[in-house]
């Protein structure tokens, strides 16, 4: 995934909206209407934010019969998962020194009890 996609992506997932869409869509296929039910928004701006997550690839449109149906693209969100995953070695490296600094904060508390 290209730098600017990723960007995409993550300014697409960055809006509430845009990731509650995302979760209904990955029950399957829905028209505008039947996205926009939920929400406390006019249809156009559902369509709006339809518009963004399809620049992000995150999803892609079509026409069945008279609806135009809105389909979830999760391969930018995979590739969006594995940049995030690099970063959990960082993470992990962090609890494991946190999780060794307060066993021996615990150690040294044990120890100067058994001093009194």
């Amino acid at each position: 995934m290209q730098a600017d996609q990723l960007s995409q992506v993550f300014g697409a997932l960055a809006d509430p909206t845009r990731r509650a869409i995302l979760a209904r869509l990955a029950s399957g296929d829905l028209p505008v209407r039947d996205l926009a039910a939920p929400f406390a928004m006019s249809q156009p701006a559902v369509s709006r934010h339809l518009k963004v997550l399809e620049g992000a690839g995150l999803i892609s449109r079509s026409r069945r019969a008279t609806a135009r149906l809105s389909h979830l693209e999760a391969d930018p969100l995979r590739e969006a998962t594995e940049w995030l995953a690099r970063y959990q070695a960082f993470w992990d490296e962090r609890f494991d020194q946190l999780d060794e600094l307060l066993a021996s904060l615990q150690r040294s508390n044990e120890d100067g009890k058994d001093d009194h």
